[in-house]
């Protein structure tokens, strides 16, 4: 497979989505799922013998800027929707068809100058860890829930802190309320410091307001989001809701709860972490809509933590986008992406217009 001299960018979320600007106007990028999850894109010409793969490649946003320049932002998963990431350059494979070729051809990496646009921003994240707070917890599973949430952190948190990617914790109890325990930064240590000084005393409600919990988490992603997105950038978040038991307030119903999260924001990616067997697993696995993880013990709390970490970093991961100089000089072409993993391996066709396109793109 032909390796093209740069690298195309893995841009966080998760996710993660990102703005370009061009020449003129910075472009605003929403995520497409499209009717059969191709997003912006269709299936390949049976010209280029591709076939069907086991990789679903899904086209959110393309664009071109003079003089010369074709920008592609897609994701790739399984086709079970499961996430692809950490995908390399080497790994994709780009051709072109023009008005006079039969069928597409491969673009050449001496012409297309594929590359990083020098002007590119990433999206802003959000991350939302919400903690059960209630009795159950604090006396008898508080210490592993404290392990737990720190190394959710630790594989969460970017390495170097970024403005572009924020975490925000909240716990509940039994009151009408949701707690701030930290307010949304990018500061891996401030957030460790916030669990760190979580106590026993607390809470004042021994109960459980989950279903409250849910409800108003999801509002606040969904603020965030709104926010986030302002000056033409996009924004994604997730909601990490963790409990150890089921809805004892009944101050809110399953079906408003989950309604709620059926209505959110498709930038907002819910995830549940359950302990013990008091919970609730399919009320979990329904809220938990993009992923769900059960521990019967305390014990097992850092393993199932870190296995959400690894859901919400992949999913972040496998959003891509590529950028090049088109060597077409003029009306409407055809566009191919495929790539290979493995014995994996998935394609996806589009289409730009090259009127306008001269050459010294950069």
């Amino acid at each position: 497979m032909k390796t093209f001299t740069k690298r195309i960018v893995l841009f966080f979320a998760i996710s993660f989505i990102i703005s370009c600007g061009n020449a003129d106007d910075d472009v605003f990028f929403g995520l497409n799922t499209g009717g059969e999850g191709l997003g912006k894109g269709k299936e390949v010409d049976e010209c280029l013998g591709l076939g069907e793969g086991d990789l679903v490649l899904s086209i959110q946003e393309q664009f071109t800027t003079l003089p010369g320049k074709v920008s592609i932002l897609f994701k790739v998963s399984d086709t079970d929707g499961q996430p692809v990431a950490g995908l390399e350059a080497d790994q994709f494979t780009i051709y072109e068809q023009g008005i006079n070729d039969e069928c597409f051809n491969t673009i050449s990496t001496s012409e297309s100058a594929a590359r990083i646009s020098s002007n590119a921003q990433v999206f802003n994240n959000n991350a939302l860890l919400v903690l059960d707070l209630s009795n159950s917890v604090l006396s008898s599973s508080l210490t592993e829930l404290k392990e737990a949430s720190l190394s959710f952190v630790d594989n969460v948190m970017p390495t170097t802190q970024e403005e572009s990617f924020k975490m925000a914790i909240y716990w509940f109890d039994g009151e009408d309320e949701l707690h701030l325990l930290n307010d949304l930064t990018s500061s891996k240590e401030e957030l460790t410091a916030a669990i760190n000084g979580i106590t026993e005393d607390i809470s004042n409600d021994p109960s459980t307001d989950l279903y409250g919990a849910v409800i108003k988490s999801t509002d606040i992603a969904n603020e965030l989001l709104t926010a986030s997105i302002q000056g033409d950038k996009i924004g994604a978040a997730s909601v990490v809701i963790f409990t150890d038991g089921t809805d004892q307030a009944a101050r809110f119903s399953q079906a408003a709860a989950q309604q709620k999260v059926d209505d959110a924001n498709q930038n907002i990616s819910f995830f549940t972490i359950g302990l013990g067997g008091e919970i609730d697993t399919q009320v979990l696995s329904d809220i938990g809509k993009t992923g769900s993880v059960f521990a019967t013990n305390k014990e097992e709390l850092e393993t199932t933590f870190n296995d959400i970490s690894i859901k919400v970093r992949e999913r972040a991961n496998s959003f891509y986008l590529f950028e090049y100089c088109s060597p077409k000089r003029g009306g409407e072409n055809n566009l191919a992406i495929s790539v290979q993993t493995g014995s994996r391996e998935g394609a996806v066709q589009t289409k730009f217009d090259a009127t306008g396109f001269t050459g010294g793109c950069e």
